[in-house]
This record gives C-alpha cells, sequence and structure tokens, in this order.
C-alpha cells in the first residue's frame, strides 16, 4: 500500500489547492494564474441556492474554453471540482458540468457512509458514460471524498476502500467541530483529528488532505496547522484565500535538508546489494526508508 501511495503523491502534487467559488467567474482566470498546485472551482458552500445553476453554466462555459486549457497547461495545474451533496438535489447537475475535459477530480463533500459513497460513483460513472457519448474514452474523475462529520469519521477507512475511484480523503473541521462543541483552535483536538483520518486513508494506500484554515489574517497558525499535517504525511492543505498559497507551498516542498539526506539514502540504497538493512551515519536503513527518500527526490525535481 505505502508504494501505491508514493505513486498518486508523485502523481498529482498538491501542495496547496486554492478554492475559487464557481459563482465568480471573474476570478476563474485569475486563480489559474496563481501560484496554487490546484485549483477547486466550488458549487457548494460558497455558492447561494439561489445562484447554483448559475454557477454551474459558468463553471461549464469556461471548461470549454481555450482560456481554461492553456491557463492549465502552462501552469501545470491539476483541476478539482467541489459539487452539491447527494441529500440536496445538486448532484446529477453539478457532475453534468464537472465532467469536462481538463477537470482531474470531484471533491465530494459529506460522505459519511460506503453506502452513499458507491452511490455517488455511480452517478458520477453514468455521467461519464453520457459525456463519452458512448464512445468509450470520456473523463475518468477520481474522487476526493471529505470527512466532515463525527459518523464519517468513524467509516474513514471503509469511505477510503470503497472504490477505485476513491483517490483520497479530506478533512473538513468546521463541519466536524462546530455541531459538537469541540474547539477549533485547540492544537490536540486537531492533531487527533489529522491523525485518526491519515491512518483511515492509509490503509488502503489513499492520500490525506487537509482541511481550511479559515482565519485567513492569522498566517502563523495557517503555517503551523500546515506544518502539523505535513508531519503527520498529509499531501498538502487548502486555500480559502491566495495569500495562503505560498505558505502551503512552502511547508509541503522538502527543505534542502531533506533533499541532501534522500539523496544520500538514495545513492547508498544503490551501492547496497548485501543486506536488506544497513547503517547510514548511524541510522538503520530498510526498504520504506528508500522509498520515502526517492520521493522526496522525484517531489524535489
Amino acid at each position: 500500500m505505502g508504494t501505491m501511495n508514493t505513486i498518486l503523491k508523485q502523481e498529482i502534487p498538491m501542495r496547496s489547492k486554492l478554492f475559487v467559488p464557481a459563482s465568480r467567474p471573474e476570478l476563474f482566470a485569475k486563480a489559474l494564474r496563481s501560484q496554487a498546485d490546484a485549483i477547486c472551482f466550488d458549487l457548494e458552500d460558497a455558492v447561494l441556492e439561489s445562484r447554483k445553476q448559475y454557477a454551474r453554466d459558468e463553471l461549464a462555459r469556461f471548461l470549454a474554453t481555450d482560456e481554461f486549457h492553456t491557463l492549465r497547461q502552462e501552469g501545470r495545474k491539476r483541476i478539482l471540482v467541489r459539487v452539491n451533496a447527494l441529500d440536496t438535489g445538486h448532484t446529477e447537475n453539478d457532475l453534468a458540468a464537472a465532467c469536462a475535459p481538463g477537470v482531474d477530480i470531484v471533491n465530494i463533500p459529506k460522505a459519511e457512509t460506503v453506502e452513499s459513497v458507491l452511490q455517488f460513483v455511480s452517478l458520477l460513472q453514468a455521467q461519464e458514460a453520457r459525456a463519452s457519448g458512448g464512445a468509450g474514452a470520456g473523463p475518468d474523475l477520481r474522487v476526493l471524498a471529505n470527512i466532515e462529520t463525527a459518523q464519517a469519521m468513524l467509516n474513514a477507512a471503509a469511505i477510503a476502500a470503497a472504490h477505485d475511484k476513491i483517490w483520497g480523503l479530506q478533512l473538513g473541521l468546521g463541519d466536524l467541530f462546530e455541531p459538537l462543541g469541540i474547539a477549533r483552535d485547540d492544537a490536540q483536538n486537531v492533531h487527533a483529528v489529522m491523525i485518526a483520518m491519515r491512518l483511515a486513508a492509509g490503509a488502503s494506500g489513499k492520500v490525506a488532505y487537509d482541511t481550511a484554515y479559515t482565519n485567513v489574517s492569522n498566517a502563523e497558525g495557517y503555517r503551523q496547522e500546515a506544518w502539523r499535517a505535513r508531519q503527520l504525511g498529509y499531501l498538502g492543505k487548502t486555500c480559502i484565500h491566495p495569500s495562503q498559497v505560498a505558505l502551503a507551498n512552502e511547508v509541503f516542498s522538502p527543505t534542502e535538508e531533506e533533499i541532501r539526506w534522500a539523496a544520500k539514502v538514495v545513492e547508498s540504497a544503490e551501492q547496497n546489494d548485501v543486506n536488506g538493512a544497513y547503517m547510514l551515519d548511524g541510522k538503520m536503513i530498510d526498504g520504506p526508508f528508500i522509498e520515502r527518500a526517492r520521493a522526496i527526490l522525484a517531489q524535489a525535481a
């Protein structure tokens, strides 16, 4: 499972993921010109109920333009669309807009049970088939499932393993903590949930992606939370404001010291043809450490 996780991390670098309300088309091109690794067009919380159809129409229009494809390729951006939850009545229409060339991942909110996730995947696959026109070469999107309720947290490992289309889990602390009266600004509370979801995702080789940090004016708070996520093996962190992008990119990039050590580990592994485990500068090195070192060098490259 570790190898699968490493491959996914190398394939889709997403240190920073910038949210853009799909009802704000004037921000679309600007977001794609930012330094964020990924852009998430949001059809859910950032869009008023009365503006849902407008947001879908504007997003579908933009995804079909040459401007979108040019900016996406120039910036090497990963593109996500966050759709509305199954119980809203918007999901199928959202998927019709999201299943477009250039979109990589669909983000599903309020994923609470395996059954609901499989229902969503079924709707997604049906829309993919329609988008292909029966030619069999249509979009093949991955799913990032939000873990943002107590029930979802209890079912997180099963949700991650529910289907091959599930690429990873994303933590949502606002929806998880607020109804339960759990202090969002308590680092111990955040750490406990972070490690629980990371292990749930890792059990089936899926990635874990960190939550939003809503106090935009507190750059140091964002940095500390991002660093905590990185230490727990998260792939990157959500950005709800452009000012957070540079912070996420900095924290989730390998340091010079990490790169030097990783290069040394890989070089020693290539020279080692005797032992499965050996010592390097007083530290034991074996398969998992070598794999991690190669992943660090790939990310740095």
